[in-house]
């Protein structure tokens, strides 16, 4: 099979990382891609955000299978443009993919469908969300830019004057761009934050191992919010009590309410949840692979994923067993000085191959370029704010976060930092 993946990030090396295992990827594209996915696939320089321009270049080079990592392309309709061009394609069509591309929609969803998520109101003028603010009493409060943000367009607000602040960043200064055009207000939920990912045929809904993401910049959950610093699976908070509630409360109810409202889910649904007291609650949707969840859970992976994109397709996710490895994974994120605010590009990285040939280290690109050198030859340079993810795999998770932080330092860039308790949660 000839198979396109959409996107430029760590999530989409580890995607085609995981592809080219299989016996089934005769070749694999990538759009654009980045300096470490183009060692494994053919990388094509065409925005993952110009849908018209990636459904041409799929039909001129007959590729059999495309899967879109991002999110942007997947609200813009890539895959509506492709299947209305014959060709296969993983991931929601733009009407569900809404799931997460609207806040308000799936909140309203939650209340609808009954499925356990903190209490809200959703808001269009800043004045109403600046009263409704003025007449609360209990903090910490949550404010949500209602659309895509990066991962960036959630303020946790510790009293009266930072909520209304927060409401002028979102709603008037625009601070998440148009994503700030309606918001969400919620009630702060208490507990351990636990990323569940499953992969949906619009009926049926397997879950992926658990996983846990650290969003602050510094150690100790200190600093901006960020894409994501690192990560681990699976979460030792993620219990059998946990998961069974989920089960009966949350995944299959999710999938349902999505057909009854005419908007059937097919892709990677992603679930965003805390354990509270009171059971697991919805904290978020994602319509796509997280990052840097991804890295950790696609390792883990022993099933072939071509025969898991297939069967998400033709709705025959039912007659497949999914099976994972026993072990766990830690990811550090290696990210340039200054990141998430600004920060310089173009710094030359050393030791990329400090991990050749092993199969319980690798390094995932998620912000790398190729430059050429003053003597024509290239070199990997620094292109983003979170540039690599070091991935250690071992038997379980105190081994695996002692095998990434004896290996992160053999690969180094100007500036670079990292968290130096991921895992530790």
């Amino acid at each position: 099979m000839k198979i396109l993946v959409v996107g430029s990030g760590g999530r989409e090396h580890a995607i085609v990382w995981k592809l080219a295992q299989s016996p089934k990827a005769a070749q694999i594209y990538c759009a654009p891609g980045n300096a470490g996915i183009a060692s494994l696939a053919a990388c094509v320089p065409i925005k993952a955000t110009d849908v018209k321009a990636l459904a041409d270049w799929a039909e001129e080079n007959k590729i059999d299978l495309t899967v879109i990592g991002m999110d942007d392309p997947l609200m813009l309709g890539i895959v509506d443009e492709f299947e209305s061009r014959g060709l296969r394609v993983f991931g929601p069509r733009a009407n569900a993919a809404i799931i997460e591309g609207s806040k308000v929609f799936s909140k309203n969803l939650m209340k609808k469908y009954g499925i356990p998520t903190a209490a809200y109101e959703e808001f269009t003028s800043p004045d109403e969300a600046k009263a409704y603010i003025q007449a609360n009493k209990t903090y910490p409060l949550v404010l949500k830019a209602d659309g895509l943000a990066l991962g960036k367009g959630v303020l946790i607000c510790e009293n009266q004057q930072d909520a209304l602040d927060g409401v002028d960043e979102i709603m008037v200064d625009k601070k998440f761009g148009q994503a700030g055009s309606k918001m969400v207000i919620e009630e702060f939920l208490r507990g351990q934050e636990v990323s569940v990912l499953s992969f949906c045929d619009g009926k049926t809904v397997k879950t992926m191992v658990s996983a846990q993401d650290h969003k602050r910049a510094f150690d100790g959950d200190q600093g901006l919010n960020t894409g994501g610093m690192g990560t681990f699976s699976p979460s030792q908070y993620y219990t059998k009590d946990y998961e069974e509630k989920a089960i009966a409360q949350i995944f299959q109810k999710t999938v349902d309410a999505m057909n009854q409202e005419g908007r059937t889910f097919k892709g990677v649904l992603y679930f965003g949840l805390m354990l509270t007291e009171n059971g697991p609650k919805v904290l978020e949707y994602n319509a796509r692979f997280g990052d840097p969840e991804t890295q950790v859970i696609l390792p883990r992976l022993k099933t072939d994923l071509v025969d898991i994109f297939e069967a998400c397709i033709d709705g025959t996710l039912d007659q497949l067993e999914i099976e994972w490895e026993d072990n766990a994974a830690v990811c550090v994120v290696l990210a340039s000085g200054g990141y998430p605010v600004s920060y310089q590009k173009g710094y030359p990285i050393e030791g990329l191959n400090a991990f050749e040939g092993q199969d319980d280290l690798m390094i995932f690109h998620a912000g790398t370029a190729f430059e050429n050198t003053a003597d024509g030859k290239q070199q990997i340079v620094t292109s983003g704010g979170r540039v690599l993810g070091i991935v250690a795999l071992a038997k379980d998770l105190p081994a695996a976060i002692e095998k990434a932080y004896q290996n992160v330092d053999k690969v180094t860039f100007k500036d670079a930092f990292y968290r130096h308790d991921i895992g530790r949660k």
